[in-house]
Parts: structure tokens; C-alpha cells; sequence
């Protein structure tokens, strides 16, 4: 990557940096992954300008922590800080690579473009029409991800992209929008947008079975990729040893899966016509396994015993999509329900991303409190006294602590 321009030294705050850089890592990774969905160059063209802002972000942090640091307690205070702006670095130059395969016409397999929908959650490009319910409405009087479980990625508008949308953001006809949610949820927003039904895409048949497993395990990749980043910022808000332990797991588990990736390329390569076609997939599995080993970083001074910062809790607090955690009252709507069952995206936007049972001796710890189920899914059920880390909008953090709570009338 060409780097052009000069970084000065300016006085910013160092937790508006952060926060910044969380976000516009967490998008890099979203809009990676959607333009390769996509084959879109216009998406990882945005990637790439999106990578050359973290890296004018990273200086500009490093700088102030620099100024910051007088003394040896500083240094150790504001070490862990430091492995965090270096991590959300490498999760910007991993999202780059993921852009350049599409850029460079590298090339993948059409079975993976049709994986990709469902481990993205399911994500749509859809272009709003002039009578659509949505065209003249801003993102925030429209609640669509409180409402749906739906989030409006990026818009592309007269040529431009405009990334990260917020709720003042006022949705036109013939916007191309990037919606990212839960099926049920995509289909409702997709019609209304376009006035016409959403059809999944349909996996090619006759693909060949190592090459299906070689895709199976990169997906399961980038799921944990993006769960350990997420834990991984819980760790650090929460303080939590217990949830970077998690991050750990998560990150050796995305090593094995990158071992059989390997193993089943090279079976696969054997069968196709061109083994040069599956240079694409060794590249996103390459990216995708440097976004966990980020996850980690962010999480090691936890790991370490060094108190977070209070400028890191306070960034996580204040970037766009926030991590909340609560527990599960006994009198609680959520409590005896399964996740699907209580529709908790649907009825509050945040996802949860980490369940921590209420009791017993964990399994893999020996420490009290029960084991931490990571990535629930939509039959995991609740109980009372669960520890629950979701993720999501600012509104919706708090109707999902309303919904935990007790709730002996609807709130």
C-alpha cells in the first residue's frame, strides 16, 4: 500500500482515537467481506481508503501516548493500550488484503459467495425505490435495527459511498444500501426498500466435497474471528480474565480450523481444473486468522494482570456499537426462554454475543461460576442469574437491560 502525506503531532484525545478505531475496524471487517460477497470494486475500493485512515489514526494514538508516558507507572498503564491501537491495525490490514482479492481478481469459488450471506449474518444490497416506506425517513426515526435486527452498513449514493450511517442519516430513492441481519429481519426491510420479495442465494451444485470443507471451515473462521474481537473489547471494558480466557480458546480454535483449511485446499486442488482458482480462498483464510490473533492482542493485558485503562473502557463505552453486559433477573421475561424464542435482536437490536451460566463449577477453569457459552445461538436458552454480554446501539443496550430486569409488566 502507497503511503503518501505527512502525520503531525496534534493534541487529541486519545479515547476519541480509540473509539474511532474501533469503529472503523469493526467496519473494515463488514465491508471486507461484503465486497468480496458483492464482487464489488467499489466496496474494497472503499476498504482500501478506509485502511489508510486507520493507519494516519494509529500514528496520531501512538503519538499522544507517547506525550502521555513520564514515567515507568505510565508506561505499564498505557502498555496494553498501545497493543490495542497495534491490534485494530492489524484487523485494518487484514480487511485490505480480504479487499485486495477482489481488486487484483484473485478469484474464489462461487460456492464460498453463497456461504458468505449466512456467515454474515445476511447481508443484501438493495437499491430503494421512489415509492419504498423507507426513501425520506432517517435511520433513526425508521429504528430498523431496534425493529428488525437490521443495520444499514453503508449507502451508496450518487457514485459515493457514505460508510457507517447514523440515525440522522436520511435514507433517498435509488440509494444503494448495505443491510446486514437476521434473515426474517433482512427479508422485511429488503421488500420494503425495493417492493420486491428477497431470494437467497442458491449454493452451485456439484461442487467438490473437499472444496465444501475447505469453504465450511473458513466460515467457521471468520465467525470466531469476529466473535473473539468482540469479546475481546468485553474483556477489556469488563475487566474480565474469565472472557479473555475465552478469546484464547476461540484464537487456538481458529489455528486448528486453519490447519484442515490447508489440509482440504490441498485435497480440493487435486480436483479442479485450475488449482490457481483457489489462491483467493488461501488469501481470505491467510486475513481471517491474522483478525483473531488481533483479538488476542487486544485482550493480553488482561491476560496479563494489568488493569485496563480507564481511557480504553471509557472508548469501548462511547464508540457506535457498544458492549453491555447484565444479568438475567429471576422475574425476568428472559428467564426459561431461549434466545429465539425471547426475539432479543428483534425486540431490543443487540446481539448477545456471550452467555456466562449462574452456577457451578466451570468445567474448564475449576474456577465457581459456570462455564461461558460463546456465540449462542437462536435455541440457547436463559436463566436466571445468567451473565449475558451483548453488543449493539445505544438505545438498544437499553431496553435489553430493561428486558433482563425485572418485568412484572411489559416496559
Amino acid at each position: 500500500m502507497e503511503l503518501t502525506g505527512a502525520v503531525e503531532y496534534e493534541p487529541v484525545s486519545v479515547k476519541a482515537v480509540l473509539a474511532e478505531m474501533k469503529d472503523t475496524a469493526e467496519l473494515l471487517i463488514d465491508l471486507s467481506y461484503s465486497a468480496v460477497l458483492l464482487r464489488s470494486d467499489d466496496v474494497a475500493a472503499e476498504v482500501l481508503e478506509l485502511e489508510a485512515k486507520m493507519d494516519v489514526l494509529q500514528m496520531r494514538a501512538r503519538m499522544s501516548l507517547l506525550m502521555a508516558c513520564r514515567s515507568t507507572d505510565d508506561a505499564e498503564a498505557l502498555a496494553p493500550v498501545l497493543g490495542m491501537v497495534g491490534a485494530a491495525e492489524k484487523i485494518s490490514d487484514a480487511a485490505g488484503d480480504i479487499a485486495k482479492i477482489v481488486l487484483e481478481d484473485i478469484g474464489l469459488p462461487d460456492t464460498l459467495r453463497a456461504a458468505l450471506p449466512e456467515a454474515v449474518e445476511t447481508l443484501v444490497r438493495a437499491t430503494v425505490a421512489a415509492d419504498s416506506p423507507l426513501a425520506g425517513e432517517t435511520l433513526g426515526e425508521l429504528n430498523l435495527e431496534t425493529e428488525t435486527g437490521v443495520r444499514a452498513l453503508a449507502i451508496r449514493r450518487q457514485g459515493n459511498w457514505l460508510l457507517n450511517p447514523d440515525r440522522e442519516t436520511r435514507l433517498e430513492a435509488d440509494d444503494v444500501v448495505l443491510f446486514r441481519g437476521p434473515e426474517a429481519g433482512v427479508s422485511e426491510v429488503y421488500a420494503d426498500a425495493t417492493g420486491e420479495a428477497y431470494v437467497p442465494p442458491e449454493p452451485p451444485e456439484g461442487e467438490d466435497k473437499d472444496l465444501e470443507r475447505a469453504i465450511d471451515s473458513i466460515i467457521l473462521m471468520k465467525d470466531m474471528g469476529e466473535l473473539a474481537v468482540d469479546l475481546a473489547y468485553g474483556a477489556v471494558l469488563f475487566d474480565s480474565q474469565a472472557v479473555a480466557e475465552e478469546v484464547v480458546e476461540l484464537e487456538a480454535e481458529v489455528d486448528a480450523l486453519q490447519s484442515r483449511f490447508e489440509a482440504w485446499t490441498l485435497r480440493a486442488a487435486a480436483d479442479v481444473d485450475d488449482p490457481v482458482s483457489l489462491r483467493g480462498l488461501v488469501h481470505l483464510a491467510r486475513s481471517t486468522e491474522v483478525i483473531s490473533d488481533a483479538a488476542l492482542e487486544i485482550s493480553e493485558g488482561v491476560l496479563r494482570g494489568l488493569s485496563t485503562h480507564p481511557v480504553v473502557a471509557e472508548a469501548v463505552q462511547e464508540s457506535d456499537e457498544i458492549i453491555i453486559r447484565a444479568t438475567v433477573d429471576a422475574a425476568s421475561d428472559l428467564a426459561g426462554q431461549t434466545i429465539g424464542e425471547a426475539a432479543v435482536k428483534t425486540a431490543t437490536g443487540m446481539r448477545i454475543i456471550a452467555v456466562r451460566r449462574a452456577t457451578g463449577e466451570s468445567e474448564r477453569t475449576g474456577r465457581e461460576g459456570g462455564d461461558w457459552v460463546v456465540s449462542p445461538g437462536p435455541e440457547t436458552p436463559l436463566r436466571a442469574g445468567d451473565v449475558l454480554i451483548a453488543k449493539g446501539t445505544r438505545t438498544g443496550a437499553e431496553r435489553f437491560t430493561e428486558l433482563a430486569a425485572a418485568s412484572d409488566e411489559p416496559t
